[in-house]
């Protein structure tokens, strides 16, 4: 990855004379970046440009090339690309577009570039891409206006446009880059390899990512993980709806959608997940110019109270809590703030304190024990003076090693106090709100960083039984299985099940419910009817043989009625669990990360409320243990009123046994356990559902 950020040497293929030409702009952007190799303009039909000599063919530049930037017509690409690995160039970014992101001959075309690319032993960025700039190196080979200022911040970007913005945004705002990277249709190079790369990066301290779609999500985790213990990742992930989504039929899959695989992802990940351009760069700046924040408790200073009310507002709901200052701080406020004051926390100085005021109560606040960050928020008013005000807010800042993050609010009034404030690390958010984000965002990757990660568990089980269920029903072409074949299969990885039989009769039901004793549950057995409550096939707490009969023969007229033609081979015949906890264990097959597993409470709790927890496999003991408590219901599971606790380490071993399942076993599509019933002891799966991909 070098070659794109530090080359001698730079080949621009396509340069113009014509300055309405990207082939002009890009030459020209090298040059007056400051570039401090060897710049070569390629252009068959010129002599020279820029006073610059212009060559003919990358083949024909006398000295080595290490970066070519291709900016032809599509069809030429490939050719070229060829002709610069004859040559010995190792990277190449191709700005062109006209390959996948136009159809069936851009993909072929963009497939035959890779294929020339790794033939060479070459790395590609792009193509259809802005380009690459690096500010701390003096590289400006993208079509972007203007180069940004050289900072700690790496932005990674799939999109060109977006690219363009960000960079106009970063140099109105003054706000540094170490890296800017737009990596277009990422035919080669991808997030995933400039993660890596920027992780080693000593000028890079945070990176941030927007991506509209990941290829290799395991490998993502995997790279993003190692990387989020050494710098914050930020990612912006667009394409968040599921319109368009293929019909489902497990509950898991209902509910999963391509938004929660990356939800998910990003958390077993560490990568930091914001939902806007704004939240990516506030949180950004905290971290760039910020020490990581230690702790979870915020003070606030104010020069008036409707904001301050606000900053504690935004503090709760973000989970982060209003620090409760000393009484030795406290009177030390009071002894030279106005009895009007408010020495509690939010300390308010008053719309009338000066800089020198407003500067001593900071420090005070901030050398509290208590406090891990600060949002020094100011508005202006009659005697407010401003600059000095942000000159106190800076010389705290520097003297003491915990997070700041200001909030001056307002508009022309406050340009110069928000110019220092930037100007010497400390950033500035215009409201509340988000000073408050960012600093939860500080704190989630604290979190990250500090907590037990856990390991992957692996059983023992009988995989080679598993193995040749699911060989015949292959053999057989059956790639949906229902409760008693799926209990079968989970049996395998040492789930526990609950017995069960199948009653063809009334007299078979009979005697099978008295075999097991009453109270039993009966179920449909149909192929042909996936879910069967929907279709009157569930009878549950039936008590004596006269109720079996009852039930038996509603559950066929029932299923008859809902589906006419439906092959009907019985009804199943279980124990009633009475005294248990219904919970669902779920999986679903994600085209990026691969399966999902899915946790949460039974019957309405995922039927209507959705409260449900998902995380990639394969998963740890630790991600199985953060899903059970992850749902807003856990709490049931602990004890409630009359419910008594339910078997949490049960729970966790079914979750993690479904886990290895779904890892040796690809096929697998779908899957809901639902039922599993959960005792004080022990958990056993009810109802099982599996649906394979073959």
């Amino acid at each position: 990855m070098k070659e794109f950020f530090k080359p001698s040497s730079i080949a621009v293929i396509g340069a113009s004379r014509d300055e309405r030409k990207l082939g002009f702009g890009i030459l020209k952007n090298i040059i007056d970046g400051g570039f401090g190799g060897k710049i070569y303009p390629v252009n068959p039909k010129a002599d020279s440009i820029l006073n610059l000599k212009c060559f003919k063919s990358v083949s024909s530049i006398p000295d080595s090339v290490d970066l070519a930037v291709i900016v032809i017509p599509s069809q030429f690409v490939c050719d070229v690309a060829e002709e610069c690995g004859k040559k010995g160039v190792k990277g190449v970014i191709v700005i062109s577009a006209g390959f996948k992101e136009v159809g069936e001959e851009g993909r072929k075309r963009e497939e035959r570039l890779v294929e020339i690319v790794k033939k060479y032993g070459m790395r590609l960025v792009g193509p259809n891409c802005l380009g690459i700039i690096d500010p701390v190196n003096n590289l400006n080979a993208s079509f972007a206006f203007d180069m940004p200022p050289k900072g700690k911040i790496a932005f990674i970007t799939q999109s060109g446009a977006l690219g363009t913005a960000v960079l106009d945004w970063a140099c109105k705002e003054k706000v540094g880059l170490s890296k800017f990277v737009s990596f277009g249709n990422k035919a080669d190079v991808s997030e995933i390899d400039l993660i890596r790369y920027l992780s080693e990066d000593e000028d890079t301290n945070v990176i941030l990512l927007y991506i509209e779609g990941i290829k290799d999500g395991r490998k993502f985790i995997e790279v993003a993980k190692e990387v989020s213990m050494k710098k914050p990742v930020i990612a912006l992930k667009s394409g968040t709806t599921s319109q368009g989504v293929k019909a489902v039929s497990s509950h898991t899959g209902s509910l999963a959608g391509s938004d929660k695989a990356y939800d998910a992802a990003f958390l077993q990940s560490g990568v930091i997940r914001v939902y806007s351009v704004e939240e990516l760069f506030d949180t950004a700046l905290a971290f760039s110019y910020q020490p990581l924040i230690k702790g979870e408790k915020i003070g606030i200073i104010t020069n008036a109270g409707g904001p301050s009310i606000m900053a504690v507002d935004a503090t709760e709901k973000s989970g982060l809590e209003v620090a409760q200052l000393s009484d030795e701080t406290k009177e030390y406020l009071k002894s030279f703030l106005p009895p009007a004051a408010n020495t509690n926390n939010p300390v308010d100085v008053l719309g009338d304190a000066l800089a020198d005021t407003y500067g001593k109560a900071l420090r005070k606040l901030i050398s509290d024990n208590s406090v891990d960050g600060v949002i020094a928020i100011l508005t202006p008013q009659v005697v407010t003076q401003i600059k000095e005000t942000a000159e106190e807010v800076v010389k705290v800042s520097k003297e003491f090693k915990k997070t700041i993050v200001s909030c001056f609010m307002g508009g022309k009034r406050m340009e110069e106090g928000i110019r220092i404030l930037l100007g010497n690390s400390v950033p500035n958010y215009p409201y509340p709100e988000r000073a408050v984000s960012s600093l939860k965002n500080m704190v989630k990757y604290r979190r990250w960083v500090e907590k037990e990660k856990g390991k992957v568990i692996k059983f023992e089980v009988e995989r080679e039984k598993a193995k040749e269920f699911v060989e015949k029903l292959k053999n057989e072409k059956k790639n949906i299985i229902g409760d008693i074949e799926g209990r079968e299969f989970i049996s395998y990885y040492g789930i526990n099940t609950i017995n069960s039989y199948l009653a063809r009769d009334i007299e078979e039901c009979k005697k099978y419910a008295k075999q097991i004793g009453y109270p039993v549950v009966m179920k449909l057995v149909s192929p042909d009817i996936i879910h069967k409550t929907d279709a009157g096939g569930v009878k549950v707490g039936i008590k004596n043989e006269e109720e079996a009969e009852v039930a038996f023969n509603e559950i066929i007229d029932s299923a008859k009625r809902y589906k006419s033609d439906a092959r009907i081979e019985g009804v199943q015949i279980q124990k009633y669990i009475e005294n248990g906890i219904e919970v669902i264990i779920g999986v679903s097959k994600d085209p990026q990360f691969g399966h999902l597993i899915m946790f949460g409470l039974g019957g309405i709790y995922v039927e209507v409320l959705k409260d449900v927890a998902f995380r990639v496999v394969p998963l740890t003991e630790k991600d199985a243990e953060e899903m059970i408590e992850e749902v807003k219901t856990s709490k049931i599971l602990s004890g409630f009123r009359n419910i008594p606790p339910a078997d949490k380490e049960g729970i966790k071993q079914t979750i993690l046994r479904v886990s290895q399942l779904c890892c040796d076993f690809p096929e697998i599509k779908e899957m809901d356990i639902n039922p599993l019933m959960v005792m004080e002891k022990g958990a056993i799966a009810v109802d099982v559902r599996i649906s394979f991909d073959f």
